[in-house]
């Protein structure tokens, strides 16, 4: 890793640290504080708030597609707690942030919200596989992976495009477990009996 991308990193990481203090109001101040480093240094690795944000969001998926590996390499999980966890995760540090507040990116930032709809809508494959391989060894029922690919995308998409969540004083944390919860139990093959609820957290 270069020292233009250690740059890139630190500040991201202090932009993270930040999000979780003041939501989307933080500044740039904000991120010089927290670096201990002069804002006109900042300037020379990005080019301004919404430029970082961009990155942010090429940053937080790709921890979370590094926290799916983990997952998906965990032989101590069977295929519906990989699942599971695979459609719920939130990397360490990501876990606290009020996402709820992206809510604001479609209007003031809306290259920046098209590309969460990007990063949304790829990097199924391992999901999918993993869906299919439970329907093979018995322990998912037959599911149309189109209709579910859209039903958990369009479930994310309302948390950020209305909102829902803060105006009934839903964690954003909360509402994604909830809809793995619904997902994943709706397409648990039920003749597993008792043992089909071992995966449910």
């Amino acid at each position: 890793m270069n020292r233009n991308r250690d740059n890139k990193v630190k500040v991201l990481e202090a932009t993270t640290r930040v999000f979780k203090k003041k939501g989307m109001k933080f500044t740039m101040d904000d991120i010089a504080k927290e670096l201990s480093m002069s804002k006109k240094t900042i300037y020379t690795i990005f080019r301004d708030k919404e430029e970082i944000l961009y990155d942010m969001v090429d940053y937080a998926f790709d921890k979370i597609k590094e926290s799916e590996k983990q997952v998906l390499n965990d032989h101590n999980m069977d295929t519906v707690e990989k699942l599971r966890n695979l459609l719920g995760v939130l990397p360490e540090g990501y876990k606290e942030l009020d996402f709820r507040q992206l809510i604001m990116l479609r209007t003031k930032y809306p290259v920046i919200y098209q590309k969460i709809e990007q990063r949304l809508e790829n990097g199924w494959e391992a999901t999918l596989r993993l869906i299919e391989q439970g329907i093979e060894e018995g322990v998912l029922r037959p599911v149309n992976l189109v209709i579910f690919k859209s039903t958990y995308e369009a479930a994310i998409e309302q948390f950020l495009e209305r909102d829902i969540l803060i105006s009934n004083n839903i964690e954003y944390a909360d509402a994604l477990e909830e809809v793995v919860a619904i997902m994943v139990d709706g397409i648990i093959e039920k003749r597993r009996g008792i043992g089909w609820k071992k995966g449910r957290r």
